[in-house]
């Protein structure tokens, strides 16, 4: 009998680099001793100002000034939840010259390496597996969908939070939601003195921003369900 195959839940740490890419509203670039940072991407993302390219080994290419470039961005969540920093990713990688701040010409790159550090550790993405990853078409509206979801919809955050196994402990203080992405919603249960994040899976990944609307008021649907199980289990 063939298998069905297993379910994704989650995003590749490839998929998560390319969406801080797209989303990022700056970044910091260290190039010849020198440090700039670049505001308002203007929904470009890091890569409208930085195309990458796999290394080459012309003789030409051999014979330039290779110089040193690091991007550093940072992952913030758009939500006020305690320890907002979600992750940081840095690119590596080399220039034919030093890199210009004021050029509104996009820099051609020789990728080096991808690194994403989050509360998990640290993983490296190869450029294959940066290519190969597909964009998240909830990316660059994240921010504006979860603000919305918490001061218009507070409730239903609340109302989520029995969706999540294993059931939380006593003494949640507060639970906000984290992330959101095309396999689902990440909420953060903080506590006295600390905090843990929850994964709510979409039934299937969402391919079109117009298409997680529906998948969250299933996840709703659900919580509403269990509530009502609930209660005639304790009549």
């Amino acid at each position: 009998m063939r298998r069905s195959p297993a379910r994704v839940t989650a995003p590749t740490v490839a998929e998560r680099v390319r969406s801080v890419l797209a989303a990022a509203h700056s970044m910091t670039v260290v190039c010849d001793g020198q440090q700039a940072e670049v505001r308002r991407l203007d929904g470009s993302g890091a890569m409208g100002h930085f195309h990458l390219h796999a290394p080459s080994d012309g003789a030409s290419v051999r014979s330039a000034r290779h110089v040193p470039v690091r991007l550093e961005l940072t992952d913030i969540a758009p939500t006020p939840v305690r320890d907002r920093l979600r992750a940081r990713v840095t690119l590596t990688g080399l220039l034919t010259a030093p890199y210009d701040p004021a050029s509104e010409e996009s820099t051609c790159m020789e990728f080096g390496q991808a690194v994403l550090e989050d509360a998990e550790g640290r993983a490296f993405v190869s450029l294959q597996e940066l290519e190969a990853a597909e964009d998240d078409p909830m990316a660059t509206c994240e921010a504006g969908m979860l603000t919305h979801l918490v001061d218009d919809h507070g409730e239903l955050v609340a109302l989520l939070l029995r969706l999540v196994r294993p059931l939380p402990r006593r003494g949640v203080l507060r639970v906000l939601p984290l992330r959101i992405d095309r396999y689902g919603v990440t909420l953060r249960l903080e506590y006295p003195r600390t905090h843990r994040d929850a994964r709510l899976p979409f039934k299937t990944p969402v391919n079109h921003i117009d298409h997680v609307g529906p998948q969250i008021h299933a996840l709703l649907s659900a919580a509403r369900r269990l509530s009502h199980t609930r209660r005639r289990l304790l009549i």
